[in-house]
């Protein structure tokens, strides 16, 4: 009878060592996977992998748009937007459930975080002083810069709502002439 007892713990000592390292293991691969998912998800062709991103990547790698002139000067999706691994999880989930917006909602940078890369307001205003009107320098006090620019559509010359100057029409074709 000893000798069932030794086995059945014995057996039962195998059973919690296999699923143990079972478990462990599963631990492992998963935070391998997420770990390498993460660093993966740092490359913008990544954000590709879901076709609801994919005008944002074109419009990244490919067009005249201002986030294609980011990406000329090496910033990347991340540089910008900087989603935490909860919102990669979050935003995994929506897409994988079919949970999500399309298109998706626009996000909206202040002109603080704008300020972070582009540090010299002071020379921003004296490269646009046109004589005839600065955007930058508006009689509307402080306006955020995402008022006019947009990274993955056509950005928009507000002044041009009320006012009309002939800088306008030297803009390069990222901008939309008339106000929409």
């Amino acid at each position: 009878m000893k000798n069932n007892d030794g086995e059945q713990r014995s057996s039962r000592f195998s059973k919690k060592k296999v699923l143990l390292t079972i478990a462990l293991s599963v631990v492992v691969v998963a935070a391998g996977g997420g770990i390498y998912l993460l660093k993966a998800s740092d490359d913008p062709s990544f954000c590709n992998a879901c076709h609801i991103m994919e005008p944002y990547y074109e419009s990244w790698k490919d067009s005249n748009l201002l986030a294609n002139k980011h990406a000329e000067e090496d910033v990347e999706c991340h540089d910008c937007h900087e989603p935490s691994l909860s919102t990669q999880v979050e935003e995994g989930v929506k897409y994988v459930t079919g949970n999500y917006q399309d298109p998706l909602e626009k996000r909206e940078f202040s002109k603080d975080f704008c300020l972070e890369c582009h540090d010299d307001f002071e020379s921003i205003k004296a490269a646009t002083d046109f004589e005839e009107g600065n955007p930058h320098d508006s009689h509307n006090d402080d306006q955020e810069c995402n008022l006019c620019h947009n990274m993955h559509q056509e950005s928009q010359v507000t002044c041009a709502e009320c006012h009309y100057f002939s800088w306008i029409d030297e803009l390069d074709d990222s901008w939309a002439k008339e106000s929409e």
